[in-house]
């Protein structure tokens, strides 16, 4: 069982750059992928990116494509999200999970995510 922690949110002006971490520990990557979700406060949680662990190989939600960019240090247990040209809508809470590679569904446990706030 994969749990996650996540970390590296903060607040940051519209047009900055965060970068968050999810450390994993356990069976890292169960089944083969891990994801990046959030949730904006009074909505439902939602796919962001994820990666695949043996390839590298990525994929985006419309709205992050070429702003985002997640990767994976398999040495460390380690899945990053560079997030750049912050907007305000990218607020919300940020959680990574396993997930099935080429979907948006997310499997096992989730972490306690961690708060991103971007100001206008």
């Amino acid at each position: 069982q994969v749990q996650p922690v996540e970390s590296g949110g903060g607040l940051v002006q519209a047009g900055g750059s965060l970068r968050l971490s999810c450390a994993a520990s356990g069976r890292t990557f169960s089944p083969n992928a891990m994801g990046w979700f959030r949730q904006a406060s009074g909505k439902e949680r939602e796919f962001v990116a994820a990666v695949h662990q043996s390839s590298g190989v990525t994929y985006y939600a419309d709205p992050v494509k070429g702003r985002f960019t997640i990767s994976r240090d398999n040495a460390k247990n380690v899945v990053y999200l560079q997030m750049n040209s912050l907007k305000a809508e990218d607020t919300g809470v940020y959680y990574c999970a396993p997930i099935i590679f080429g979907s948006s569904v997310p499997i096992g446990s989730w972490g306690q995510g961690t708060q991103v706030t971007v100001s206008s």
